[in-house]
């Protein structure tokens, strides 16, 4: 289904009244964006959205996610609420976690997955927006703890769009679920600078 912006699915995690939605809605249209795709109705998530070369992708998809409504947690360093910013990170929807948690970093967020009815997490698979040598597989790893689907959405500059491009449970094959995850990309995306694209992405572009 092809659309200029989508309608939340029931059972995905809200934020925002009506009004704050019209207003980032027609704020992230004014830039002359849609979205294309189906939104998938899923109460927990694992987000993966790529390619990330421009703090312009933050900005889109923040606009995005305002104005449809969704509520992603995102993960940041305990130390981050030790500051001034601690109301910014929480309005944020950011929930701090020990990197050097004896358990490991992925339990301990697997264990904050668990503990939630509905939760979707955004993690960036790509690490930085300079030139990733590979996606890094925590996201990943993250969706098998906690045994929640992988939502994949990405950026295409060239037609100012975000593609919803569908979801995938993980099976425990890493290297055959980033294939399936990767070929959804060709054709469905373009940076916004293809000089920084991560070496995967760079791949598909090339061949596509």
């Amino acid at each position: 289904m092809s659309q200029k912006f989508p309608v939340l699915p029931e059972q995905v995690p809200q934020r925002g009244s009506q009004v704050s939605r019209n207003l980032f809605k027609n704020l992230y249209l004014a830039q002359g964006w849609s979205f294309v795709g189906e939104f998938p109705n899923l109460p927990k998530a694992v987000v993966f959205i790529a390619p990330h070369t421009s703090n312009f992708d933050g900005l889109y998809a923040f606009l995005a996610m305002l104005g449809i409504g969704l509520k992603i947690t995102i993960f940041g360093k305990d130390s981050l609420f030790k500051t001034p910013l601690k109301g910014l990170f929480e309005w944020m929807g950011v929930i701090p976690v020990n990197r050097d948690a004896p358990h490991g970093l992925t339990q301990e967020i697997v264990d904050i997955i668990n503990q939630q009815e509905k939760i979707w997490i955004a993690i960036a698979p790509e690490g930085t927006r300079k030139k990733a040598e590979k996606i890094k597989s925590g996201f990943y790893h993250i969706a098998m703890g906690a045994n929640i689907p992988i939502a994949i959405f990405s950026f295409d500059y060239d037609h100012k769009t975000i593609h919803c491009l569908g979801t995938l449970q993980p099976t425990g094959n890493y290297d055959l679920d980033l294939e399936d995850i990767l070929n959804r990309f060709k054709g469905n995306f373009s940076p916004k600078k293809p000089n920084w694209l991560s070496k995967p992405l760079q791949k598909l572009l090339k061949n596509g």
